[in-house]
């Protein structure tokens, strides 16, 4: 039996912060339970909305042959939800799949977390949660639009422990407005000393999918836009986040994930290795086999369309060989523990040892064995070596 992950998007927010450009929204709290009742419909007729829209979904869905084991509310913020709302959603779960659980995350945010509902999480399931901290300077998180401050951090992860939550992971942003190389060290300081059990470091994008991001490329001045720091301190945050995480007992496992030994989060680590994993809600992506598939984005629309017991699918995209092939070094290089080389040059028909030596003589990559992978020193560059690297593969068929 294989296991399969599933994702749960709740594309809700209190606010829009400045550096986002997911598709989630402000909504009154009177859409929740709309919303959780459209994404326990879709689950629980999964199989025939999907084979609606011409989805060769095979034996996937099958209980002998997957068995749920991880998953993931994501958003947005989850956290908002009634914890009933989410209880619904994963027993839906429970009531269409096999079900074996052993990571089941809700993303939260620190000012949505009381005693109640942490206790509520812990008896629906919920045994991990991970935390949008971002910062914990205020001057950063009220640039970015944030909801918390410091002390809120400080008051949740006590509630949270106390609940029986033993897995908590923290994000942190290098790159946020107004940060510095003074705040910079005192964020990871104070995230290792409170000890969750796993850290994301990701680094801030600009891209104009966001406010402050189409600010930066139109050279303006809103939303702290002049007050981002330059790449290069970017890339010195985060190469101090691995020396000083390596230094608190944390192990890099992929770019941009540190974890305490055993407390990797499964679930990502389907998404990099191509498992399968089945995505429900407004915005849900999914993966199986040759197909990619994602839901309509817009979280009244979705909701419209399930309730006419219609597919929200928008777009079902096949894997060919060549993008696999991508995939395969994109997604699987940015583990440290890198990919089974000699597997994938069976798989596809093709040599790269010829540039795998060259790339290993200029310290590139790694080569051990059948694995190849990036040393932790060049991930900050990942993409230029992967780049140059499938220059030199011939065309997959």
């Amino acid at each position: 039996m294989g296991n399969l992950g599933v994702y749960i998007q709740v594309p809700f927010c209190q606010t829009k912060c400045t550096y986002c450009n997911f598709h989630t929204g402000v909504v009154s709290a009177g859409r929740f339970a709309p919303y959780a009742a459209a994404a326990c419909h879709e689950i629980g007729h999964h199989r025939a909305l999907l084979e609606s829209v011409g989805v060769a979904i095979g034996d996937v869905f099958r209980p002998q042959s997957h068995s749920v084991d991880t998953v993931y509310f994501g958003g947005g913020t989850p956290s908002l939800l009634e914890p009933e709302l989410l209880a619904d959603m994963l027993q839906a779960l429970r009531t269409s799949f096999e079900c074996s659980f052993t990571e089941v995350t809700l993303e939260a945010d620190p000012e949505t977390i009381d005693a109640q509902k942490a206790a509520q999480w812990a008896a629906a399931g919920f045994n991990r949660i991970s935390f949008g901290t971002q910062s914990f300077v205020d001057e950063e998180l009220k640039a970015a639009g944030r909801m918390h401050r410091r002390e809120d951090i400080y008051r949740a992860v006590p509630i949270l422990r106390e609940a029986g939550i033993c897995n908590i992971s923290f994000d942190l942003i290098a790159g946020l407005p107004k940060q510095t190389h003074a705040s910079w060290p005192q964020s990871l300081s104070e995230a290792i000393a409170l000890g969750p059990e796993h850290i994301s470091i990701y680094m801030m994008e600009i891209d104009e999918g966001s406010r402050l991001g189409l600010e930066v490329l139109q050279n303006g001045s809103r939303y702290s836009a002049k007050d981002i720091p330059c790449e290069e301190a970017m890339t010195e945050f985060y190469e101090l986040a691995q020396v000083e995480l390596q230094s608190a007992g944390y192990v890099q496992y992929e770019i941009s994930n540190w974890a305490k030994p055993g407390f990797e989060s499964r679930h990502n680590l389907k998404y990099w290795q191509r498992h399968p994993y089945l995505g429900f809600g407004a915005g849900a992506h999914s993966f199986y086999g040759s197909q990619r598939w994602a839901n309509r984005h817009d979280a009244a629309a979705y909701v419209a369309t399930i309730s006419e017991d219609k597919s929200a699918i928008a777009t079902v995209d096949t894997v060919t060989p060549a993008l696999a092939l991508e995939e395969e070094f994109f997604l699987g290089l940015r583990q440290l523990s890198g990919i089974d080389l000699s597997r994938i040059e069976r798989q596809y028909g093709i040599s790269l040892t010829e540039k795998v030596d060259e790339l290993a003589t200029r310290g590139m990559v790694v080569k051990q064995g059948d694995g190849l992978r990036l040393p932790a020193s060049k991930l900050s560059v990942s993409n230029e070596i992967i780049v140059e690297l499938l220059r030199s593969v011939p065309v997959v068929a």
